[in-house]
C-alpha cells in the first residue's frame, strides 16, 4: 500500500525541505504551504470529477497538470511574509522592496497578497481585504430604500443588441474580438512558423498574447461601464437566466456569443450591486419574447427574423427584444415578492413599432 500524500503531510515535510534544498531556502514558508494547498486542491478535484464521470455527470475527469517553471505564473502570501511600504513600494519576504503603481488607495485590512505574471510577461500584485460593509456610502449610485424599488428593469440579453432595457433601450455588441480577428489571425500564423524553443518563437507568442489581453480589456471595460450605468439608474436588475455555456456548443455563435461577455456583464453588475444596495435577480427567460407584456397573451411561434410583437388579443404592436425585457422584469419583481407592476405608457403601446431607441456601445444609460 502506498502512502497517502495530503496537504497535512506535506505541510510537515516543508521545514526538512527548507533544511536540505537551497532553493527552498529563498521561498518564503508560506508561499511554499499555499503551494501545497493548491495542489491539494487540485487532487481533490480530480477524485471528485473521476466520481462524477462514475455516476454518468461528467465525460472527463481531466488529471492535473504538471506545472512547470513557464506556466506557474503566481504565488500567494496568506497572511505574512509582505508589507505596502508608504513610499509606493511593497516589500516581499526573501524577495526585498518592489516599486508597484496601485491604481486606487487600499483599504479595509489586509489578508492576503498574491504576485502574478500574465501570459505577455507582465507583473501584477492583487491585494485581498475584509471590508467593513456596514457604513458603506452609496453616494455615487444615489439614495436607496431596501426592498422599495423605485426603478425596476429588465434586461434582455442579445447578439444583435448586447441589452435591451424594458425602457425601450438598446447599447450595440462591442465585437472587440472581431475588430481584432484579422490581426490576430496574421500574428498566429507568424507564430506559427517560428521554431519551437527559438527566442523569435518566444517573441512571436508574447505578440498574439498582447492582442488576446487587449480584447479582454476592451472586454472587461465595456463590461464595467455597462454595469455602472444600470446600477446607476436602477434599483432592481433583472437578467435572463440563460444557460450561456449550453449555447455556445452552438458553432454559428460561439464567437459571437463569446464575444459578447454575458457573464461578465451579469457577473460586474451582480457585485457593484452588493456594495451599492442595489439587487440583481436572474429570471426564467422562456417565452418572454412571444408571451405578450401587455396582457400574458402567447403568440404560437416567433421566428428569430421576425423583430417586432404583435399581439392578436390585445393588439400591442412593439419590438420583439423591448417586450421581452418588460417580461423578464415583470418575472424578476414576482420572484422577490413585488408582483407585477402596472404597465408604463411605454409599454402599452405609445412607442410606435420599431421606434426603439438605439445607444451607441459605451454611451450611457438615462
Amino acid at each position: 500500500m502506498g502512502k497517502r500524500i495530503n496537504y497535512n503531510y506535506q505541510q510537515d515535510q516543508i521545514p526538512e525541505l527548507k533544511g536540505g534544498i537551497i532553493d527552498y531556502k529563498n521561498v518564503h514558508s508560506q508561499v511554499l504551504q499555499d503551494v501545497a494547498r493548491r495542489m491539494d486542491v487540485a487532487y481533490q478535484n480530480f477524485f471528485r470529477r473521476i466520481m462524477e464521470k462514475k455516476s454518468g455527470k461528467q465525460q472527463k475527469a481531466g488529471f492535473p497538470r504538471f506545472k512547470s517553471r513557464n506556466r506557474y505564473n503566481s504565488i500567494t502570501y496568506p497572511q505574512s511574509g509582505f508589507r505596502i511600504l508608504d513610499n509606493g513600494h511593497v516589500w516581499l519576504s526573501k524577495i526585498g522592496e518592489i516599486r508597484m503603481f496601485m491604481h486606487r488607495p487600499i483599504t479595509g485590512t489586509v489578508r492576503t497578497l498574491s504576485v502574478k505574471r500574465d501570459n505577455v510577461g507582465d507583473w501584477f500584485i492583487t491585494v485581498t481585504t475584509d471590508q467593513n460593509t456596514d457604513n458603506v456610502p452609496d453616494a455615487q449610485y444615489g439614495e436607496h430604500h431596501p426592498h422599495d424599488f423605485v426603478n425596476p428593469i429588465g434586461i434582455d440579453l442579445g447578439l444583435k443588441a448586447l441589452i435591451t432595457t424594458s425602457d425601450g433601450k438598446q447599447i450595440e455588441p462591442s465585437k472587440f474580438f472581431r475588430k481584432s480577428e484579422k490581426k490576430l489571425k496574421r500574428a498566429q500564423r507568424d507564430l506559427s512558423r517560428k521554431v519551437k524553443g527559438s527566442v523569435k518563437r518566444e517573441k512571436a507568442g508574447k505578440r498574439v498574447a498582447k492582442i488576446d489581453r487587449k480584447i479582454q480589456r476592451q472586454r472587461d471595460d465595456h463590461a464595467h461601464k455597462v454595469s455602472v450605468d444600470l446600477i446607476t439608474g436602477h434599483d432592481l436588475i433583472v437578467f435572463e437566466n440563460l444557460n450561456i455555456e449550453g449555447m455556445m456548443q452552438n458553432h454559428h455563435l460561439a464567437k459571437s456569443i463569446a464575444d459578447a461577455s454575458w457573464n461578465k456583464l451579469i457577473q460586474y453588475t451582480t457585485y457593484k450591486a452588493e456594495s451599492a444596495g442595489r439587487e440583481v435577480v436572474l429570471a426564467d427567460p422562456r417565452g418572454t419574447s412571444k408571451t405578450c407584456s401587455r396582457c400574458g397573451w402567447k403568440k404560437g411561434s416567433l421566428k428569430l427574423s421576425e423583430r417586432t410583437f404583435s399581439c392578436d388579443s390585445c393588439g400591442l404592436i412593439i419590438d420583439r427584444d423591448i417586450n421581452a425585457a418588460i417580461n423578464i422584469r415583470n418575472r424578476g419583481l414576482i420572484k422577490v415578492g413585488r408582483g407585477t407592476p402596472e404597465f408604463t405608457p411605454v409599454e402599452i403601446g405609445a412607442l410606435p413599432a420599431m421606434a426603439t431607441p438605439v445607444v451607441e456601445a459605451g454611451s450611457p444609460i438615462r
